[in-house]
């Protein structure tokens, strides 16, 4: 006898609302109860981020339904293009909050889940005005008597949610405060002191190492003006536990170690830059500090700035250096040095399998571009007119420099009025091909290209001209640049936020007009921003604005 064949499954119950009027039941139908969520999902992604928004106020299932993560992940997809927040630098994937910052690059995992809250931070930063502003107090001081705030700027790194800051002000102790954004995690504070000086000495410059950090433990290098530097490790759950752990000692104080003005750090490599344009490259591979080499350029100056990453395979680091190029008689451009070093470790037959001896951090390769390269020979009429152009965009002052790798922003300085004395001694004069870009409002915009050297005919690098970036901020006092992304600060306390991919800027807040002009047009302040945050640091006043509201 044949078996009974088994009947399909059951399709699962429509889904519909019954209401009893008396006795009997009269089912009605509606756009809820008529379709699948499913099919309902399907048609709210068709609609724009704004019309989802409203469908949230219809009802409860329609608020459920658009707050879809997936919806959501298109719509972050669609409006801005990345599989990740901008200036989102550091480990992606990581859970401690380590971040960094890096050469761009695209995410390679979607490990972030929550994209509406992506969309409303990157929303947020598009526009700019929607965000919160806090102080944060007892962390830097303000000058002290008889020194003026634009000689004091301060040092801001941002490491996760935990924000370093160390001020400029001379002391017989010099001390960097490590504050955590959590009311659970006390303040901890990093003493410099050095046994070794009984004048005042102030901190130069900090790096934050990045390389990924072990157990939570962060490295910070610190420079002092008597030419010493600190390395010290920070727990970042606990920071109250962080301890000092080496000190380098110069053997004498040159114009190598003193001043430092820039410095990064992907342990073991630390490269530090000093005010006379002397590259220093130390080695802190065997838990001591070795000095490797020395590199000193005559024809850049400063200001400047320092990109540092690691490249695979091989022990081999690239750094990407900016600076001011000068241009004759008085005038200055943008230059870009990419200098590969190699630390390469080689095997001993002597030693076992698991032993090698490295060699040390040295510089094994150079390549340079500059924004304004005149022709050597004669040239043709196609060449003269991008000559004429690359010499309308020469200034007579730099105030400020920041590349990521792949964009250099270059920041004019105020330019001095008509029959000054110019850097030179000679007098200042107007150009023949000046442009409005000269204005201290206006930043220019370069895109770097370095190919990768795979063979003797490896195209040359190149320092390409995009656009102006115009702004109302006045002159800048500070930048920072990362992810294509680049925040200014303004002699006036006017912060700007800059899109370099699209050129669009929107202002985060406006010049602070205080009365006393001292504060009201400061010369140096600090700027440092992450994905979620913008912090300054202005006249002896640290501020937060955040931009993960709602």
């Amino acid at each position: 006898m044949s078996k009974r064949s088994l009947s399909p499954p059951p399709l699962p119950p429509s889904k519909r609302f019954h209401s009893l009027s008396g006795s009997t039941a009269v089912v009605t139908s509606n756009f809820d109860s008529a379709l699948y969520e499913e099919l309902i999902l399907l048609i709210f992604s068709n609609l724009s981020w704004v019309d989802l928004c409203a469908a949230q106020a219809v009802n409860r299932n329609w608020a459920r339904l658009a707050l879809d993560n997936g919806l959501w992940k298109d719509q972050y997809l669609h409006v801005f293009g990345r599989s990740r927040l901008r200036g989102a630098k550091g480990f992606i994937g990581r859970t401690d909050g380590r971040e960094i910052k890096r050469l761009p690059e695209r995410a390679k995992v979607d490990d972030i889940k929550d994209w509406r809250w992506m969309f409303r931070i990157s929303w947020n930063w598009k526009k700019a005005g929607r965000c919160s502003t806090e102080h944060i107090e007892g962390v830097l001081d303000p000058p002290s008597s008889g020194s003026t705030p634009t000689s004091t700027p301060a040092h801001v790194v941002l490491a996760g949610s935990m924000t370093i800051v160390a001020s400029s002000e001379a002391s017989l102790c010099p001390e960097v405060h490590c504050h955590v954004q959590s009311a659970a995690s006390p303040k901890q504070t990093l003493l410099c002191g050095s046994p070794r000086h009984r004048q005042p000495f102030h901190i130069t410059a900090l790096a934050l190492d990045q390389s990924p950090p072990l157990s939570g433990v962060l490295q910070l290098a610190v420079f002092l003006s008597t030419g010493e530097f600190l390395i010290f490790a920070i727990q970042q759950l606990n920071p109250t536990t962080s301890t000092r752990k080496f000190t380098y000692v110069p053997s004498r104080s040159t114009t190598r170690t003193t001043p430092i003005i820039q410095a990064v750090y992907h342990h073991p490599l630390l490269i530090s830059l000093s005010a006379a344009f002397t590259l220093s490259l130390y080695d802190l591979s065997s838990d001591t500090i070795t000095h490797t080499q020395t590199l000193t350029a005559y024809t850049t100056f400063p200001p400047s700035s320092l990109v540092l990453s690691a490249q695979t395979p091989g022990n081999r680091y690239k750094l990407v250096l900016t600076y001011a190029v000068p241009i004759f008689p008085v005038h200055f451009s943008i230059g870009v040095t990419e200098l590969i070093i190699s630390g390469s470790r080689v095997s001993s037959p002597q030693l076992s399998s698991s032993s090698s001896l490295s060699s040390p951090m040295s510089v094994i390769s150079t390549r340079t571009a500059r924004a304004l390269d005149v022709p050597a020979g004669w040239i043709d009429q196609e060449k003269l007119r991008s000559m004429k152009e690359q010499w309308g965009r020469k200034l007579l002052r730099i105030q400020d420099t920041q590349s990521d790798g792949k964009w250099v922003v270059l920041a004019p300085g105020e330019v001095p009025p008509p029959g000054s004395q110019g850097p030179a001694g000679a007098t200042s004069a107007a150009s023949p091909y000046q442009m409005s870009g000269d204005s201290p409002a206006s930043l220019q915009l370069y895109r770097l290209y370095l190919p990768s050297v795979t063979s003797v005919v490896s195209p040359p690098p190149k320092l390409t001209f995009v656009r102006y970036l115009h702004h109302t901020a006045g002159a800048v006092s500070s930048m920072a640049l990362a992810d294509g992304r680049c925040v200014t600060l303004g002699k006036n306390g006017g912060i700007w936020v800059w899109d370099l991919e699209s050129g669009t800027g929107a202002e985060v807040a406006p010049p602070c007009r205080s009365g006393d002009p001292t504060l009201d047009s400061v010369e140096k302040g600090a700027v440092a921003f992450d994905d979620r945050r913008i912090i300054s640091a202005r006249a002896g006043t640290l501020l937060v604005r955040r931009f993960d509201v709602y």
